[in-house]
């Protein structure tokens, strides 16, 4: 039962630093070029707004928003790590399959065809 438990924790500890390596390279290394590519968009700063900043005397209103920019980062962020844990769960789940034993080989012997052929030359002969 302790293995299990100390399998579980690692498995936390390291999918949770994995989640943040892969946020990084969604943010840092792919939006950036698609980004590019769709003529200069930052998916981070694409919000719509549904209501605009206000000022009131000495306070500021923020503006409130939808930030779908973020969420399309966190989808391609959730699809590359289910990716990445479906194909370990697969390598896991082939190494976990028993190899089958290897039957030993029967010995050969004559066929049955060459033991009635046998038979009739022995009858033959007589």
């Amino acid at each position: 039962m302790k293995g299990d438990i100390i399998s579980l924790a690692t498995a936390v500890i390291i999918g949770g630093a994995f989640g943040k390596v892969v946020s990084s390279l969604v943010k840092d290394v792919i939006m950036p070029p698609i980004g590019y590519l769709m003529g200069g968009v930052n998916f981070s700063d694409l919000t719509f707004v549904i209501k605009e900043a206000v000022t009131e005397g000495d306070k500021l209103a923020p503006a409130v928003t939808i930030n779908y920019g973020s969420f399309l980062q966190n989808i391609i962020d959730f699809v590359i790590i289910g990716l990445c844990i479906f194909m370990v769960l697969k390598a896991y789940e082939k190494s976990k399959k028993p190899f089958a034993p290897v039957a030993p080989a029967a010995p050969k012997g004559p066929s049955s065809e060459d033991l009635l052929t046998e038979i009739r030359d022995l009858l033959a002969k007589k």
